[in-house]
C-alpha cells in the first residue's frame, strides 16, 4: 500500500496532468487524495515542492516505460529510433494522455531559472540524450543533429495529438523520421566512424 506521501504525489500527477499546475489548487489535491492539510505540509513545504516531486516521479516512470517499450519493440538502434513513434502512438491513445506534463510545466513556469522550469528542461535533455545515443549507435554521421530533428518531430506529434486528437499524429511523425534516419545513415562515408557528432 502506498504511503500518504506517495498517494499525494500520485494524486497531484493526475490532477496536474488533467488541469495544469496553476489551475490545480492545494485544496483540490487534498480533497481528491483524502489527506489532511497538516499531512501535506509535513511532507512538502509548498505547492512548488509538491510539483517538483510530481515531476521527478513522472520523469522516472515515463522514461522507464519509454525505454522499456523501445527495447521490447525493436532489437536494433535504428529499429528503436522508429519504435519511438510507435511508443508515442501507444501513449497518445491511452486514457492518461493529456499532453506532456513537462511542456506544460515549462509553459506555466516560464522563467528559465525557476526550479520547475529547470525540471522540465532536465526531462527533455534526458530524452534527447537517449535519442542521441540511439542515433550514434544506428550509424548516423551527425547523431546530435539527427537527435534534435527527431526531438522536433516528437514534440510536434505530442502537440498535434493533444490539440487535434491522437489519430495519425505518431504515424505521420514516424514517416518523416524514416526519411531523416535514412538520409542521416546513407551519407556515411569511409572514415566517418571517427567523427564526433
Amino acid at each position: 500500500m502506498p504511503s500518504r506521501r506517495d498517494h499525494l504525489i500520485d494524486t497531484a500527477i493526475r490532477l496536474f496532468n488533467e488541469n495544469g499546475y496553476h489551475a490545480t489548487g492545494i485544496d483540490k489535491i487534498l480533497a481528491e487524495s483524502g489527506v489532511a492539510k497538516m499531512t501535506l505540509y509535513k511532507h512538502f513545504k509548498s505547492k512548488d515542492e509538491l510539483i517538483l516531486a510530481a515531476l521527478a516521479r513522472r520523469d522516472r516512470h515515463w522514461r522507464e516505460w519509454f525505454e522499456g517499450t523501445l527495447e521490447r519493440r525493436a532489437e536494433t538502434p535504428r529499429g528503436r529510433l522508429l519504435a519511438v513513434f510507435d511508443a508515442l502512438g501507444q501513449w497518445f491513445v491511452s486514457p492518461e494522455f493529456q499532453g506532456c506534463m513537462f511542456i506544460r510545466a515549462a509553459g506555466e513556469y516560464g522563467q528559465t531559472d525557476n526550479p520547475i522550469h529547470m525540471a522540465a528542461v532536465r526531462h527533455q535533455s534526458e530524452v534527447l540524450h537517449l535519442l542521441r545515443g540511439l542515433c550514434a549507435a544506428a550509424g548516423a554521421v551527425r547523431s546530435a543533429q539527427l537527435a534534435r530533428r527527431l526531438m522536433l518531430l516528437i514534440q510536434g506529434a505530442i502537440a498535434i495529438a493533444q490539440v487535434h486528437g491522437p489519430v495519425g499524429a505518431a504515424a505521420e511523425a514516424r514517416n518523416a523520421a524514416e526519411t531523416l534516419i535514412a538520409e542521416a545513415i546513407a551519407v556515411r562515408a569511409p572514415g566517418d566512424e571517427a567523427k564526433v557528432a
